[in-house]
């Protein structure tokens, strides 16, 4: 269980394949690793990077879930595949809504990268060391929300940016600490520079964190063959169980969701929760089962949240959504 597909039986001798994708660093090596592989895979197949900005690249200082969340990251190349500008897409799975447009499907699913969350501090050793009242950078609700929860005492600064973006502000000298995804840092070959990896039980990760996801038309059947071989099934398991879980919620970047699948033996254990912004309330729990039943684990999961309090916690941030001027 696990092992990539077969390498399909692709009709004709395909010349080229447009990937569409964001045209920061990070993502930039994200597409080109999977052009990499389709070149491997497939002998004389020409394969280009199409470099698309989205709304989320436009804004850099406003907090996503000021401005939409999380579809601002696809929307402008998923409206490219279905004008047939390009072929596919290659996206963080932690950007990609619930809700795809019709036509549109999640073809594969790469092998996970480390899900987790990690600190990087100038000074401090580990979170727990971080000075009493000290700055922590990080723009996701997520991550406010858990972090809060455990040290009430640091000041949460808005954090956007590239990864190296980021990290130059950090070394500037206005935060003590920043929280970034392991999975772009080591990607990028700067895992020297984490401090500590966040345990899931101080920081869950979330939704398809660590993970690529591979979109295009649905009814493309040389795309879709082509890719197969990508789809790696152990890590699309879980990433759909998590998936399930967050639209059972109806949840984005504007509300404090997280959760974590990780297959052990033929069993999924998923861990998941919902916070307040503030971190004063978190709801937490965990489900085991076959991993045939991953995404109605995700739904049961969902619904146990909702019954111990998340449904109130979303209905708050729903009001006060309403109730908040949209940005400039």
């Amino acid at each position: 269980m696990g092992k990539p597909s077969a390498r399909p039986a692709v009709s004709g001798d395909p010349e080229k394949v447009l990937i569409g994708t964001r045209g920061s660093q990070l993502a930039l090596y994200q597409a080109g690793s999977i052009k990499t592989q389709l070149e491997h895979l497939y002998s004389g197949l020409k394969v280009e990077l199409v470099k698309i900005k989205t709304t989320g690249d436009k804004i850099t200082d406003v907090p996503l879930a000021k401005v939409g969340g999380k579809g601002l990251f696809v929307k402008e190349i998923e409206e490219a595949l279905l004008r047939g500008e390009i072929d596919l897409a290659v996206h963080s799975m932690k950007d990609v809504p619930v809700t795809l447009p019709a036509g549109l499907h999640l073809s594969a699913i790469t092998r996970r990268e480390d899900p987790r969350d990690v600190l990087i501090s100038r000074k401090a050793k580990s979170f727990r060391d971080l000075p009493q009242g000290g700055i922590l950078g990080t723009s996701s609700l997520r991550r406010q929300a858990q972090l809060r929860h455990l040290r009430p005492d640091l000041r949460i600064q808005p954090l956007r940016g590239n990864l190296d973006t980021r990290l130059r502000k950090l070394d500037e000298g206005a935060m003590a600490a920043i929280v970034l995804a392991a999975a772009g840092v080591k990607r990028l070959g700067w895992e020297d520079r984490i401090t500590e990896y966040l345990d899931p039980s101080v920081s869950l990760p979330a939704i398809g964190q660590g993970a690529l996801g591979l979109e295009c038309r649905v009814e493309d059947a040389r795309i879709n063959a082509l890719l197969a071989p990508l789809n790696h099934a152990d890590s699309s398991r879980c990433v759909r169980a998590e998936r399930a879980f967050l639209m059972r919620l109806s949840g984005g970047c504007q509300v404090p969701i997280a959760a974590h699948a990780r297959l052990e033996g033929e069993e999924i254990l998923l861990d998941g929760l919902v916070a307040g912004v503030e971190g004063k309330r978190v709801i937490r729990d965990r489900i085991r089962g076959h991993w045939t039943k991953g995404e109605a684990m995700g739904i049961e999961l969902a619904e146990r949240l909702l019954s111990k309090g998340a449904a109130a916690i979303l209905n708050e941030i729903d009001q006060a959504g309403a109730n908040e001027p949209a940005p400039p």
